[in-house]
This record gives structure tokens, C-alpha cells and sequence, in this order.
């Protein structure tokens, strides 16, 4: 009971440890993520697929976070057309992506997807009714004979554009709390606050309810992290001139990659390939240009902010 006691006073404690820690480790090392990939080609547009644009987009943003931050890592977990780890499965590969992105000491996690919407890409036919035409009928009524009006619909054929348009950054939904408490356990920075320079390293145990709620407070700190930059990434968006659905989380079915890497991440919908004009624009140089642009400034706030 005396443990139980103490509980919620250590976690009072840790809040402010770890929010006294402004920069804990700092950001190192950046995962850049280009969702889908080999057999899973993810939303189909008109031209092109999920993956494809993914791709593309993720080696201009990985080159240019390099350049922003020359003393900086910056990993990608695919740099193919292939899924991450050559893997055939897309389920096991999204495993490998939060796995190799833990094992690599990422500091910051950034995957990049397209967003989808309606039946078709472009647009579809539907029927719409345009008017009523009237027919007759008899109908026995008693021993009589009844002619009687009714009326049917006229329809027409109608092209109904997909025109779902905009950007959204998500972040791992609070609903997956364990799972992503369970992702801290392989963070360096967790561990590496146990060190002591004159004793040997001494794991602390993650079945100890005074480990839990010290992972369950590093798991918000990321939480809190994770919304600051998927709210500066949607600004930056929206300063130059897209259609902004903000910050989404995805309680009823969590997105693995967010919810198992041990960092800050954020996955960005760059926009909807199944709008005609969203995929050619994510199709376009400039438009790819635009969005890196936009990711890596969104990153340089973030750095800076943390000191």
C-alpha cells in the first residue's frame, strides 16, 4: 500500500524532471520514413501511387535536412522502390520501420504518406434524380376496379469530382498509451539518465511500478513533442498556401510507426492523391519542393526551440 502511496508523488516528481529537461540528448539523429513501398503501392491516384510519391519526396526531404543540419544523422528507412528490409509482407515491414528506427537511436521520427478519399481517383459517375415522370395502374379494390397515379424517378448520369482536398500531420493517438510507453524502453536517452560515471550501468526493471509511470511520463513528454512539431509542420502548410485539416489522431486503429519508435513522431498526409489536382501537385517539382520546404523549416523551429 506504502508503494501505491508514493505513486502519484513520483509522478509529480518526474513531470517536472522531465519538463526541466529542455533538451534531453537534443536532436541527433532524424528518421525520414517513405511510407508503403514494394508490393503495397498504398492510394492509387491517376497517375501515380502512394508509394511512388512517397518516395520521391522523402530522398529531397532526407537531402535537404542534410543540408539544414550538416552535423545531424539523417536515416532513411527505404531509399528504393522496395519495402524497408526488402521485406514482402507490408505489416512486418512497418514493424521494421519503428524496430531499425529505435536500434538506430532516432531522435525524431518523420514519415511521409498520401492521403485518399471517395471511391475513385479523379472523380466517379453516380444517378441523381431529375425529375418524376407519372404512370397509371388499376387496382382491385372490393368488387371494383381502381385506375390509379403513381410516379417513378428520372435520373441522369452525373460526374461527381473527387475533390477532397488538404494536409494533415498526425501524431500517436493517447488510446495507444502502452504501446508507446513500451517503445521508451528502447531509447537511449531513457536509459542513459540512470548513468552514473563512478558505477556500472544498472538497468532499471520495466516491470517496477516506478518504472512504469517514469515511461508513462517520457511517453507524454514525446506526446507533447510530437504535437509541437506536427502543429508547426501544418503552419508552415498553410503559409504557403495549402488547404490545412490539422493535427489528426487515429484512436480506433493506431498507426504502428507512430505508436512503437521511441521518439517524437509525427506521419504528414501531404496531401490527397485521389484529388486530381493534389496529385499532380505532389507530382510537380515545385510542389514536392514546396512541401520539403515546409517539413524542414517546421524541423529547424523545433530544434531551435529545444535549445
Amino acid at each position: 500500500m506504502k508503494r501505491f502511496f508514493l505513486l502519484p508523488v513520483l509522478v509529480f516528481v518526474l513531470i517536472f524532471k522531465v519538463d526541466a529537461q529542455t533538451n534531453p540528448g537534443g536532436v541527433r539523429t532524424i528518421i525520414v520514413d517513405a511510407g508503403h513501398g514494394g508490393p503495397d503501392s498504398g492510394a492509387k491516384g491517376l497517375e501515380s501511387t502512394e508509394a511512388a510519391i512517397n518516395l520521391q519526396v522523402s530522398l529531397k526531404l532526407a537531402k535537404a535536412l542534410r543540408e539544414a543540419f550538416p552535423d545531424r544523422k539523417i536515416l532513411e528507412t527505404r531509399t528504393t522502390s522496395a519495402l524497408p528490409g526488402y521485406l514482402s509482407n507490408a505489416v512486418a515491414a512497418n514493424r521494421y520501420r519503428a524496430e531499425w528506427a529505435n536500434k538506430m537511436g532516432g531522435d525524431l521520427f518523420i514519415a511521409l504518406h498520401c492521403n485518399a478519399a471517395g471511391r475513385k481517383p479523379g472523380g466517379w459517375y453516380t444517378q441523381r434524380v431529375v425529375g418524376q415522370v407519372a404512370r397509371t395502374r388499376y387496382v382491385k379494390k372490393g368488387k371494383k376496379r381502381v385506375k390509379q397515379t403513381y410516379y417513378v424517378n428520372n435520373y441522369e448520369n452525373v460526374w461527381v469530382e473527387n475533390n477532397t482536398r488538404g494536409t494533415e500531420t498526425y501524431i500517436w493517438a493517447v488510446g495507444k498509451n502502452e504501446q508507446k510507453v513500451s517503445a521508451v524502453k528502447n531509447n537511449d536517452d531513457y536509459y542513459n539518465e540512470e548513468e552514473d560515471s563512478n558505477e556500472e550501468l544498472k538497468m532499471p526493471d520495466p516491470n517496477d511500478p516506478a518504472e512504469k509511470a517514469r515511461m508513462l511520463i517520457y511517453a507524454q513528454h514525446y506526446f507533447r513533442k510530437s504535437y509541437s512539431l506536427a502543429t508547426l509542420v501544418e503552419k508552415e502548410f498553410i503559409a504557403s498556401g495549402r488547404t490545412s485539416r490539422g493535427v489528426q489522431q487515429r484512436n480506433h486503429k493506431g498507426i504502428w510507426v507512430l505508436q512503437a519508435t521511441g521518439m517524437p513522431s509525427i506521419l504528414v498526409e501531404m496531401g490527397f492523391i485521389s484529388n486530381r489536382d493534389e496529385e499532380a501537385y505532389m507530382l510537380s517539382e515545385p510542389g514536392q519542393a514546396e512541401i520539403v520546404q515546409g517539413i524542414v523549416n517546421a524541423v529547424k523551429i523545433y530544434v531551435e526551440r529545444l535549445g
